[in-house]
């Protein structure tokens, strides 16, 4: 592996359907958040993708602020 890739497993790209239903809202939301820069996501073409391991993270964070 090169300095500065990453590399990701199986079942770690999530899609926007998969964090809606871990995230238990709806899948506009997802992308509302997602778009406004507020959910960490890279879009790829048309298509949005989450790493497992942000969204955790990212809630994580939302658990401490209350």
């Amino acid at each position: 592996m090169k300095p500065g890739e990453v590399t990701v497993r199986d079942g770690e790209i999530l899609t926007v359907l998969e964090v809606a239903q871990f995230l238990r809202v709806p899948k506009s939301t997802v992308y509302k958040l997602a778009r406004v820069g507020e959910l960490p996501a890279s879009k790829i073409g048309k298509h949005w993708r989450f790493l497992r391991r942000d969204i955790h993270e990212w809630m994580h964070g939302r658990s401490r602020q209350g």
